[in-house]
């Protein structure tokens, strides 16, 4: 009987930056009894992204903008993998420790779960509140299996005979993820959280990056939830608790007057975002989808940040514990 094959699948546009330490991290892999194999679906990078894959051995598959969904980009990276195993990072996750790839992938080895998400933290860049969410959403202990469908696909990994039978939705405009977790789990599947597979994840965005990125996440959330609906009322709710929160952690730190200004004007994105995709009823045209993959023809990581997304987009919508 052969090895097994992993095989790592980043997507990107433009994301030079931190692209070399994500690759470098996952080159300094523990892989006793693996093959591990690295492959970049890239959508028309101009930076230096191409020439780091090199670098690093990376096998690159082009996707054209005009092809371009989150879920399609994906499911050419896993058509052209070799890997009994899926693995999907982003390009400007770093993997903290050397057995990252290890933990992530034993429940699918071992039959605990067929879909898997790790642990995700900030960056010494991060906002202060998103370093909340991440915290709320990623916590400190393994949930194998779990009993909801929320899984990120920011740090995640999944059978390949299961991606093959579902694969992810191409139409999409973010939460694919969550998307194909509904579906397996409907199917008696098993989605599962692992701590022990923990990244750091770089989010440098603007304010207005941060509302479009929510916005375009409650477009899919309300069809994957149809049930749940989220008011004006409960955008002032959700803002109030968000703040206070927030708020709270930053004077337990002593740090309440320098993050004051960025807390409010984070959490008024994420919820006003959040409110807007649920109650904006019309039909997206493909030039009004493309505004939202590619909010800037030069921006230098939204596509591969609505993917990597971020989590549920209020706590109306967040999964069980």
């Amino acid at each position: 009987m052969g090895r097994e094959t992993v095989s790592i699948i980043f997507r990107s546009l433009n994301e030079e930056k931190w692209f070399g330490e994500a690759l470098a991290a996952c080159k300094r892999q523990h892989t006793d009894g693996v093959d591990v194999e690295i492959v970049l679906v890239d959508s028309g990078s101009s930076d230096r992204t191409l020439d780091i894959a090199e670098d690093f051995g990376c096998r690159v598959i082009h996707i054209q903008k005009s092809d371009f969904t989150f879920g399609r980009s994906l499911n050419y990276g896993c058509e052209a993998a070799a890997g009994d195993y899926l693995v999907f990072l982003s390009a400007h996750c770093i993997p903290t420790h050397n057995r990252w790839l290890e933990n992530l992938v034993a429940p699918l080895r071992e039959g605990q779960a067929d879909y898997v998400y790790g642990r995700q933290t900030g960056h010494d860049v991060t906002r202060f509140s998103e370093h909340q969410v991440f915290a709320q959403y990623f916590p400190k202990y393994d949930k194998l299996p779990q009993k909801d469908f929320f899984v990120n696909n920011a740090n995640a990994a999944i059978r390949r005979d299961l991606w093959a039978l579902y694969k992810f939705d191409e139409a999409v405009t973010g939460l694919e993820d969550m998307v194909l977790g509904k579906a397996l789990v409907k199917a008696g599947r098993k989605v599962g959280y692992v701590a022990e597979a923990p990244v750091t994840h770089i989010h440098e965005e603007t304010f207005r990056q941060t509302r479009r990125r929510y916005y375009r996440e409650a477009l899919t959330l309300r069809e994957i939830m149809p049930e749940v609906y989220f008011h004006f009322g409960d955008f002032l709710r959700y803002l109030s608790a968000g703040l206070l929160h927030d708020f709270s952690e930053a004077l337990n730190q002593r740090r309440f007057w320098k993050t004051a200004p960025e807390i409010f004007m984070f959490r008024l994105m994420q919820y006003w975002g959040a409110y807007r995709g649920h109650n904006e009823h019309r039909v997206l045209s493909r030039a009004q989808k493309e505004s939202y993959y590619y909010p800037r023809s030069n921006n230098a990581g939204d596509q591969n940040q609505a993917g990597d997304g971020n989590v549920a987009a209020h706590r109306k919508n967040a999964p069980a514990e």
